[in-house]
């Protein structure tokens, strides 16, 4: 920022993993295990699933199974998708399988900080559904449904770690995203909100940047504060995460050349907020934008370590530039 010369040193990256949620938990390991995948198609009938648990060599009594699962009163609820077994199961266990565990789920974390960019490229891993990220991103339409106002979802798919079935639709993964969203930032954040005089937009974009500084949550609120007595005093924000967001590929030391890119998004520029949110925050910086510390800091300056130091004017903030690029000098 204001004096971050390297905003963000670490790359974010989104971890998938696709796994199963049931009675067992898999465990890689170098024994062999027999695993065996079917998958249930929309509209088979108990018959149809019978025989091809049969034929997959899961079943041994087509007969019993289907008298289980008809005394259950599974025979009208049969889910569709793919399913795994390992070794050898009981008809008690095969049933619990499919109509308790349910099919494989797949797992997508996405840490605070993503960009929408980075989602979906992990969720088109999963999904395969690019066409309804891209078209939906930016609909207007669709936003209004869950009260957003802006150009685009960025900002509002809340980082989380996210269960779904294979086959999900690219609008189902947004929305449960959304969906999440606005369960954190509940009715307190919107009635404070409202008390700072900011729209949600303005509190998300805020804390998109606090997000892109801040890699230790002690200092969230008191790089907040920073902000918000920027805002006040009618200064540049000069945020350095708003010129990395300008920036493709990876976060690097911004040059001088960097800090005088033309965009509305670069704050070393522009007065004020930049148009919207340059990553989706998570709920601590949501809350630090909400709630900044108390404090007369206008300036601060990485140390290399995660931590900043903190200064009211411009005289001790360049001491403290100078001290760190000393240090980084001497640790090179």
């Amino acid at each position: 920022m204001v004096a971050n010369n390297n905003s963000r040193d670490s790359v974010f990256s989104l971890f998938l993993t696709v796994c199963l949620l049931g009675a067992s938990i898999f465990f890689v390991s170098n024994r062999d295990i027999d695993k065996t995948v079917f998958v249930i198609e929309k509209g088979m009938s108990l018959n149809t699933v019978t025989n091809l648990l049969y034929e997959k060599d899961i079943i041994h009594n087509k007969s019993f199974f289907k008298y289980r699962v008809y005394f259950l009163g599974l025979s009208n609820k049969i889910p569709v998708g793919t399913f795994v077994v390992e070794g050898k199961v009981s008809s008690r266990n095969i049933i619990n399988t499919i109509f308790k565990d349910g099919p494989i789920r797949l797992k997508l974390t996405i840490p605070e900080g993503s960009s929408s960019e980075q989602i979906f490229l992990n969720a088109n891993i999963l999904f395969d559904a690019s066409d309804d990220y891209n078209v939906l991103f930016k609909d207007l339409t669709f936003m209004k449904e869950f009260n957003i106002q802006a150009s685009s979802l960025e900002g509002y798919l809340f980082p989380d770690t996210y269960y779904f079935f294979e086959g999900t639709s690219g609008r189902k993964v947004l929305v449960t995203m959304i969906d999440e969203f606005w369960k954190n930032f509940n009715k307190t954040f919107i009635e404070r909100t409202n008390e700072l005089g900011f729209t949600v937009h303005e509190v998300v974009t805020l804390a998109s940047i606090i997000e892109g500084e801040a890699l230790l949550n002690k200092e969230r609120a008191i790089i907040s504060s920073v902000y918000h007595n920027r805002l006040k005093k009618r200064m540049k924000l000069q945020a350095d995460p708003t010129i990395q967001y300008l920036i493709p590929g990876n976060p690097k030391a911004l040059s001088i050349r960097d800090l005088r890119r033309v965009s509305p998004y670069n704050t070393y520029l522009n007065y004020g907020l930049p148009p919207g949110p340059i990553n989706n925050p998570g709920l601590e910086s949501i809350r630090a934008a909400l709630y900044p510390a108390s404090t007369d800091y206008l300036y601060f300056v990485a140390q290399g370590d995660g931590s900043h130091v903190f200064t009211t004017n411009q005289q001790d903030h360049l001491k403290a530039k100078k001290l760190y690029k000393q240090y980084k000098r001497e640790n090179r």
